[in-house]
């Protein structure tokens, strides 16, 4: 069961969602709160494994809610949803620690594929919104083969939802090293941030080969 809060200043957004989602048995919805910082209390109390953030909002917006519960409770899984799709504001929200991005005016399934895929670790993200993300600064994308083959093995991890701990033990590589690794990569790539890193993975990396996993 994969417990969920809505967070929306939108009283009928707040109902349809509660409604849409209660109507699967995998998904209840313990709690909605009106604005980021009601959201913040919410939390405590419900411990929600996804949590639907709205973007703009009275008292708290999305941004500083996200970055405030995920100080607080770093395993918490964020999905914004919102009506905004600009570079800017996707930026924000991802560099906050949101792990996905939705826009209001998408499909009712999708969204609520999105919230198991959340759940599992995964990053969920409208289409539009990641067509904003990459190519990064307009920049090309780069060919696979700029990455060294250890690189690639961070990277495939990263794609898959993994935090830099659980990628070092994977590897057998310290934390410090997976986040060397990540510096370059980001570089490498022109990206600025894990969830475009594993956007680029999923369009241009190849399966793995004579790289897969090997020890460090």
């Amino acid at each position: 069961m994969t417990r969920v809060l809505i967070v929306d200043d939108h009283h009928l957004v707040r109902a349809g969602l509660a409604g849409l989602l209660g109507a699967h048995e995998d998904l209840l919805v313990v709690g909605t709160a009106n604005d980021g910082q009601q959201a913040v209390a919410m939390v405590a109390e419900t411990h929600p494994d996804v949590i639907l953030m709205d973007l703009s909002m009275p008292v708290m917006d999305g941004v500083e809610a996200t970055r405030t519960i995920l100080a607080s409770t770093p395993e918490a899984r964020i999905v914004v949803l919102t009506s905004f799709s600009d570079r800017a504001r996707v930026s924000e929200a991802l560099a906050a620690g949101a792990i996905g991005y939705l826009l209001k005016d998408g499909e009712p399934r999708e969204l609520v594929a999105a919230i198991r895929s959340a759940a599992a670790g995964h990053v969920p993200l409208d289409p539009r919104v990641a067509a904003v993300l990459l190519p990064a600064a307009g920049r090309p994308p780069q060919p696979a083969d700029a990455l060294s083959d250890r690189e690639r093995q961070v990277l495939r991890l990263v794609a898959q939802g993994l935090a830099n701990k659980q990628v070092g033990r994977a590897l057998g590589i310290s934390e410090r090293t997976v986040k060397a690794h990540l510096g370059r990569i980001f570089r490498e790539l022109g990206v600025a941030d894990r969830t475009s890193a594993a956007l680029w993975a999923r369009d241009h990396l190849p399966p793995p080969g004579e790289d897969a996993l090997r020890p460090g």
